[in-house]
């Protein structure tokens, strides 16, 4: 699966797409269409934070085993996955599974 989103259950199911996630331009419009961020959306982290802390549907975000050694290779990924992990703590609408 990449970059996919199915509904199931009423819960949306987002699938990273690591190699989307390089370098801080390609990853935030990425992110914002993935995520249907609204227009004001930021393109920074703290703005992703933001954002997907309002996530207010539950939402998983799935990433696959070879993505998650891809974000940590990536160094933008990389603090991508740190801020979804921080948002997810704090948003009982978001959570993240890891797959192989």
């Amino acid at each position: 699966m990449h970059n996919k989103e199915l509904n199931m259950k009423n819960r949306r199911l987002i699938v990273l797409d690591a190699d989307q996630l390089t370098n801080r331009k390609s990853a935030h419009a990425y992110l914002e269409e993935t995520f249907e961020f609204p227009d004001y959306y930021g393109h920074n982290l703290d703005a992703l934070h933001d954002c997907l802390s309002e996530i207010d549907e539950e939402t998983v975000v799935i990433i696959e085993k070879e993505q998650l050694l891809k974000m940590c290779l990536y160094r933008y990924a990389y603090r991508i996955l740190t801020v979804l992990n921080d948002a997810a703590k704090e948003n009982p609408n978001l959570s993240i599974r890891f797959t192989d």
